[in-house]
């Protein structure tokens, strides 16, 4: 697994464990204020964090395969599937509500290519229901590497835990964020 650090998010209204070597894009390129975004310095890997309006579906399940077809239709993608979706409850005795996993993949044509990459998506969904807004959470885990060059299925399985720390490491500190 990635080694991980605290780090804080909306100016520290959330907190996570995210990995140690990831850098905040802010300091490279305009980010949306709805938006945390980090970025690997040695692949294409990405987290994101965002702030929306909560979905109507009632449904967790359904919840998270909206948020994901939409990640679907923003990467323009030629194909995607769904692996799984489950909730693991938030039993740290806070207030941050129990998080929704989605682990899934897209066909993605990334940066003008031609050929379509395996980009494995990794999403966690916290429903702030009181304050109308589902926060969410991608990790993106590009399985071509470039020059030919394939992840392996341990790389992948080591992605997953580590999105899975990361998911149930999130803590909202300050709901006042989502005023």
């Amino acid at each position: 697994m990635m080694k991980l650090v605290e780090t804080e998010l909306f100016g520290g209204a959330i907190i996570a464990d995210f990995p140690e070597d990831f850098l905040d894009a802010s300091g490279l390129r305009q980010i949306p204020d709805n938006q945390e975004v980090y970025l690997s310095p040695n692949s294409d890997d990405s987290i994101v964090l965002e702030t929306l309006e909560r979905v109507s579906r009632s449904d967790s399940t359904e919840a998270a395969m909206f948020h994901f077809e939409s990640l679907a239709q923003d990467n323009e993608t030629d194909s995607y599937s769904v692996n799984e979706v489950h909730t693991i409850p938030n039993d740290r005795g806070d207030e941050t509500p129990s998080v929704i996993i989605l682990t899934g993949q897209q066909g993605v044509k990334k940066f003008n290519k031609t050929s379509v990459d395996d980009v494995r998506i990794f999403l966690a969904i916290y429903r702030v229901e009181d304050k109308g807004v589902d926060l969410v959470l991608t990790f993106n885990f590009p399985m071509n590497v470039g020059d030919g060059v394939v992840r392996t299925e341990e790389q992948y399985i080591t992605a997953k835990q580590t999105f899975y720390s990361i998911a149930t490491s999130l803590r909202i500190v300050d709901f006042g964020l989502f005023a």
